[in-house]
């Protein structure tokens, strides 16, 4: 008999704020493929299997458009025509206009150029550390620690004036945390996409030395860039952002684990590798499919959306032994956490070099660091969010 999951999201366990919702995971423990019938009707299906998960994301058969997404977990669009992505805005599309897009930023966020970054992280961290010190203990380490830092990068790469990073980031918070109403979420999107546009042509009139700035030598239109500026400022701000926090969160929660990286610094990359397979923040991707497919002994018609659960899918036991566990000496490599295929995300390079240098950094400053709530009182972004995380982590240290 076939597996149903019958709404989403789900909220997790309580006292279980890393692990995905037991209803996933029982989904997981059916097997990697179960029904999922949307509120509109459409009867689709939600994938938990990390390898049917993985074949997914590389199959060209399904797809990521914008349009054909015409299902949601959590509306009924009735009649409702799904318009395409707007231009730039290349996750929401398929090849080739997804290429057009994505290509001429691939040599922008390479492992040597993003490494080259580090010294700069270093200082951007050192400096809001120096603050949270100076000001004393208690601290939200959200705000004080884990959104400027990527913030600060992200916008120093693409050509945000330092004075305007401060509104800017209050409004793609607003849009992206799932937390505020309709009318102030459009209110901030529309202000942001304002600024990007404002910010297109400023950098078109007089380029400084910046990613923006070097795309505007190319044939992409000012909508194009616009766009694209948006991809990269919100997905390079708000999934490093809540890796940090949510991080720190799982580390002091695991102080074996926080042990072993404070004693062994060269355990940093395995850390981190361990901890987005642990942690999962993207949770989940919606996909299309462009003909019938054979997916895990089923035949995915033609039309028919699936649920991606990338959060089970690097749980999957028969992928990552005690999958439940965080063990940062895990050698069992993979994870989804960036996705996979043409999707896989661009800025990975960027968010290892922040999580590398931040992680190590936090934790040698404060030794004694530790919650200054009980664990159970730390606020939860809600699971309506598309990044999951924590919304402040309250902190303290012995002065």
């Amino acid at each position: 008999m076939e597996h149903t999951v019958t709404t989403m999201p789900i909220t997790r366990q309580p006292g279980c704020p890393f692990d995905p919702p037991r209803e996933l995971i029982d989904a997981r423990e059916h097997g990697p493929i179960s029904r999922f019938p949307f509120p509109s009707g459409h009867q689709g299906w939600l994938i938990t299997g990390y390898d049917l998960v993985r074949s997914v994301l590389a199959d060209p058969r399904f797809s990521s458009r914008k349009e054909l997404m015409r299902h949601h977990p959590l509306i009924d669009y009735g009649e409702i025509e799904v318009p395409p992505a707007p231009p730039g805005e290349f996750l929401l599309m398929d090849e080739p206009q997804h290429g057009r897009y994505r290509k001429p930023l691939v040599g922008k966020f390479t492992v040597r150029r993003m490494r080259m970054l580090t010294e700069r992280v270093e200082q951007v961290t050192a400096d809001h550390l120096d603050a949270m010190e100076k000001a004393g203990p208690p601290a939200d380490l959200v705000t004080a620690f884990a959104k400027p830092i990527p913030a600060v990068i992200i916008c120093e790469l693409l050509g945000v004036p330092y004075e305007d990073r401060g509104s800017f980031q209050d409004n793609i918070d607003k849009f992206l945390g799932g937390e505020v109403g309709d009318e102030e979420l459009i209110a901030a999107y529309t202000a942001t996409q304002r600024y990007l546009a404002e910010l297109v042509a400023a950098k078109r009139a007089n380029p400084t030395d910046d990613v923006l700035s070097d795309l505007t030598d190319s044939d992409l239109t000012d909508e194009e860039l616009q766009g694209m500026a948006l991809i990269l400022l919100s997905a390079g701000f708000d999934t490093t952002a809540n890796m940090l926090a949510l991080g720190t969160f799982a580390l002091l929660q695991n102080p074996d684990q926080l042990a072993a990286l404070r004693g062994e610094p060269t355990l940093i990359d395995q850390a981190v590798e361990e901890l987005l397979r642990y942690l999962s923040v993207a949770k989940q991707f919606h996909r299309v499919a462009l003909e019938d497919v054979e997916l895990g002994g089923r035949t995915i018609a033609a039309g028919t959306t699936v649920i991606l659960s990338l959060n089970t899918a690097n749980r999957d036991p028969e992928r990552f032994p005690n999958p439940h566990v965080l063990d940062l000496r895990r050698q069992d490599g993979g994870h989804l956490a960036f996705s996979h295929g043409i999707h896989q995300c661009l800025g990975q390079q960027l968010a290892r070099v922040e999580m590398r240098v931040a992680f190590p950094a936090l934790l040698n400053r404060f030794p004694t660091l530790r919650l200054a709530v009980p664990a159970e009182e730390v606020d939860l972004r809600p699971e309506t969010a598309d990044i999951y995380g924590v919304k402040s982590l309250p902190v303290t240290w012995d002065v």
